[in-house]
């Protein structure tokens, strides 16, 4: 395996091409605004948001790859000591703003890097993603497929989106003289909030960072940072606790929404009794369900598959369910995966977790701490490629920063 051509989501080693698939903290765990180690591809979403997360940083190195576009990567290979080229095709994974997946092809085959994904093909969006897909592959199935299988397990299955938007919707309106909290990061979860908005005719409150972040989405009328012109707020999801609930509830009657995939339990909230007093869970979740990664495994029918998210919750390997589906061979991808020199791509990182660092925020007055959690997925993210020469129709050149 060659080392120092392509790296994916993973930003601390030597590499000629670096990919961001999206800027959720673990998957940008070691850039910074300092960061120079090469060019960065990205999609358009994401460039254009990039600046605001790592202000200060050399936009000379980012290069954006349009979704659905096909690009070729020119580089050098130092074993071989000429030219290689690999197939690129950005493909959007329907997770958050500007989430993309990569898809990789050579002579060393197919490789698909899913990054976090939602397959829900019911959406135009997810529909286009599988035809850009499929017109890429151009009728062959991926020999290595690195999966986002934070759900890979048939305990969970998720309505799409839409119903479970419809499902906040009718909470809120069966609470009308209450004050609403709902549970969100600083990036994803804006077609929730925005259907939200439009179904209640109301602006809905966001923290400043938020705000910036809905500004340079395009969202400039919805969301505000003043808490007298609407009762629904949107806080940062590990702020979202039932001391804050019950602190909110001396004040004004609120109750709390969290839209995720992950169980709740009578921990989150240290007293059972309580839970559904305030807090109503919904699962909406950006990440795959199992039947939707296993829809997914179907079509690409990988050779060897290796998910890349780590977690504390529940890690399954996607092999353990997947093993059985056509033209995929156990054994060929255990093989494969102890053959170092065989592989094509190599995870990296530590299954550390991540922690939220501690601070305060406030709503109608009150200062609330924001606890020290571990998110249940790993800190580090990431794949490294070695390709050999590819057939290419045009070139992208890459220039090292």
């Amino acid at each position: 395996m060659e080392k120092g051509l392509i790296s994916v989501d993973r930003w601390g080693q030597e590499s000629q091409a670096y990919f961001l698939t999206h800027l959720h903290a673990d998957h940008t765990k070691g850039l910074s605004p300092q960061w120079c180690r090469g060019p960065l591809f990205c999609s358009p979403i994401s460039a254009h948001l990039l600046p605001s997360k790592f202000p200060g940083f050399d936009p000379s190195l980012i290069r954006v790859l349009d979704v659905g576009s096909t690009q070729c990567l020119s580089l050098h290979s130092h074993t071989a000591g000429s030219q290689v080229r690999v197939v690129v095709t950005t493909i959007d994974a329907h997770h958050c703003p500007g989430a993309v997946m990569y898809l990789f092809r050579g002579e060393f085959g197919c490789v698909l890097y899913t990054g976090d994904f939602r397959w829900e093909l019911r959406s135009k969006r997810a529909m286009m993603g599988k035809k850009t897909l499929l017109e890429a592959l151009q009728g062959d199935k991926v020999d290595a497929l690195y999966l986002d299988n934070t759900y890979c397990h048939p305990s969970f299955s998720f309505p799409p989106r839409e119903v479970v938007a419809e499902q906040v919707v009718d909470i809120i309106t069966r609470h009308p003289n209450h004050d609403v909290i709902i549970g969100i990061d600083t990036l994803g979860k804006e077609d929730l909030l925005l259907h939200i908005s439009q179904a209640l005719g109301t602006k809905i409150w966001v923290w400043p960072e938020r705000l910036q972040i809905m500004h340079l989405l395009g969202f400039d009328d919805i969301f505000t940072t003043n808490s007298n012109l609407t009762r629904v707020r949107a806080v940062p999801r590990y702020s979202f606790t039932f001391d804050t609930l019950e602190s909110l509830n001396t004040i004004h009657p609120t109750i709390g929404i969290m839209p995720s995939g992950l169980p709740w339990d009578s921990k989150i909230f240290n007293n059972d009794d309580k839970l559904h007093q305030y807090a109503y869970p919904v699962l909406y979740s950006e990440h795959s369900c199992f039947s939707e990664l296993q829809e997914f495994m179907k079509l690409v029918q990988p050779s060897i598959v290796t998910g890349i998210v780590s977690s504390s919750f529940c890690y399954i390997n996607p092999r353990h369910y997947f093993s059985r589906l056509n033209n995929f061979n156990y054994e060929k991808a255990e093989s494969l995966k102890g053959n170092r020199n065989k592989s094509l791509l190599r995870r990296t990182g530590s299954n550390r977790l991540k922690v939220r660092k501690e601070g305060k925020f406030k709503i109608a007055g009150l200062s609330f701490h924001r606890g020290r959690v571990a998110i249940m997925r790993k800190e580090r993210r990431g794949a490294k490629i070695a390709e050999t020469d590819a057939l290419c129709t045009s070139k992208l050149n890459v220039k090292m920063g």
